[in-house]
């Protein structure tokens, strides 16, 4: 998943709130486009002006449920990325994904696609002919640690993830552990990212990690975490400490469950790379720009094969230089 705006800019939250003892912070999208001149129009949550990440989860994308019927739907260019991993998981639709080290892999729903850029890679994302006719799904970064931040790309795709499945509803553990279930997604950082189901008018009550801070992501309306009400698109960031998590679902109800150890380490997310200076940052930037005009398939991100159309050229860079920043905006 790419991110093109050509002016990044990030949202301020929408405020904090404290009941019964517990934190809940409202994490309103914006709205942005994705992928070249055919975008489509996609709510992002992470990162957010005040609150950037939710232990190592950077970037939080949410589309859909689309009709893309006799439309293009998804179509993102071949694009790089540094220092992250990327999380596509659907709930609806599928899509096709290609990258610079040869993989092609269809992800449909209940599927993970796990891309890890590490020192650099390039992919694309397409609804593939003959699509259906709804497109439904997010897209996750995962910042990677400091002394992993450079590790060799790979791809993995879990067809065969753990479901762990009550009269309340299912729960889908796409990276890390919950309620004893594991994920075999190779991770770098302890955090855990979940699918949640819920039954009509049931609640999913599910232990979490106390040293872990997390936050829920509404894929769908009627979702109520702690009977706070969240609108589908929203996330509502909740802390650490608390050692049970309770969703409600008004009616048959999605959301999905991000959380880990805070990520202290200061971080440059600009454009799709991940980095800790500027420095680095732009010089990722002039190895894509170079790989891309002399088609360079032993440079730094390769090349993608198969997309029918170029590669995304890298926005100019700001005239001031970038900060790192941590995962929360300091007090001013």
């Amino acid at each position: 998943m790419s991110n093109v705006e050509h002016d990044p800019a990030e949202l301020r939250c929408g405020g904090v709130a404290i009941a019964a003892g517990r934190q809940y912070e409202l994490l309103e999208p914006r709205t942005v486009p994705l992928g070249g001149p055919r975008a489509m129009m996609v709510g992002r949550t992470l990162p957010n002006r005040d609150r950037r990440m939710v232990g190592a989860w950077c970037f939080a994308d949410f589309y859909g449920p689309a009709d893309i019927a006799g439309a293009p739907g998804m179509q993102v260019p071949p694009h790089p990325h540094t220092g992250l991993q990327t999380v596509s998981w659907l709930l609806d639709g599928e899509v096709l994904h290609r990258d610079s080290l040869g993989s092609e892999q269809l992800v449909r729903p209940g599927e993970l696609n796990l891309m890890t850029a590490g020192f650099g890679i390039s992919h694309s994302e397409e609804s593939p002919v003959g699509h259906g006719p709804v497109l439904h799904g997010v897209q996750l970064w995962v910042a990677l640690p400091g002394d992993q931040c450079d590790v060799a790309p790979h791809f993995e795709n879990h067809s065969d993830l753990p479901v762990l499945s009550t009269a309340d509803g299912s729960v889908t553990v796409l990276m890390g552990a919950l309620a004893g279930a594991e994920s075999t997604a190779r991770t770098y950082t302890p955090l855990v990212g979940a699918d949640l189901s819920i039954a009509a008018g049931r609640t999913l009550r599910l232990p979490v990690e106390q040293e872990f801070e997390h936050a829920v992501l509404a894929v769908s309306d009627g979702v109520f975490v702690d009977d706070q009400p969240l609108a589908r698109g929203n996330m509502l960031y909740l802390g650490r400490g608390r050692d049970e998590l309770s969703v409600r679902g008004d009616g048959p109800a999605r959301a999905m469950l991000l959380g880990g150890v805070p990520f202290e380490e200061e971080l440059v997310m600009w454009w799709n790379f991940v980095g800790r200076s500027h420095d680095e940052v732009a010089q990722a930037r002039a190895e894509w720009e170079h790989g891309r005009v002399a088609a360079d398939a032993d440079g730094r991100f390769g090349v993608v094969h198969g997309y029918g159309g170029p590669a995304l050229p890298a926005p100019e860079l700001p005239n001031v230089e970038l900060r790192a920043r941590g995962r929360m905006r300091r007090p001013s």
